[in-house]
């Protein structure tokens, strides 16, 4: 999709001088995305965030802010943890499961 909208772009650059050339814009991506993807030493954020076990919650509802810190948490997101598997937040992907007392 991205690459098929990138070629729209670059087609109509051609149109006239008052359009945007991307040439320098493509470089730039496929300059980023090798460099980024030479390292494999690091992880991806989702790698990182999945090495972080389930969090068991007493309650059927868990609010997820993503941090303690309101400066690098996310909006408040409540989560039903009444499924079997755990719950994912969507903006930070913690995982939530429902601790059960038996």
């Amino acid at each position: 999709m991205a690459s098929s909208l990138f070629r729209t772009l670059t087609r109509s650059s051609n149109l006239g001088s008052t359009t945007r050339n991307f040439s320098l814009v493509s470089s730039q991506i496929s300059n980023h995305t090798a460099k980024w993807m030479q390292d494999t030493s690091k992880k991806s954020p989702m790698e990182l965030i999945n090495e972080i076990p389930p969090i068991k919650v007493e309650g059927r509802i868990v609010a997820c802010e993503g941090d303690m810190n309101p400066a690098l948490g996310h909006p408040i997101e409540f989560i039903c943890l009444d499924l079997k598997e755990p719950a994912v937040c969507k903006y930070c992907g913690l995982r939530y499961v429902q601790d059960h007392h038996h």
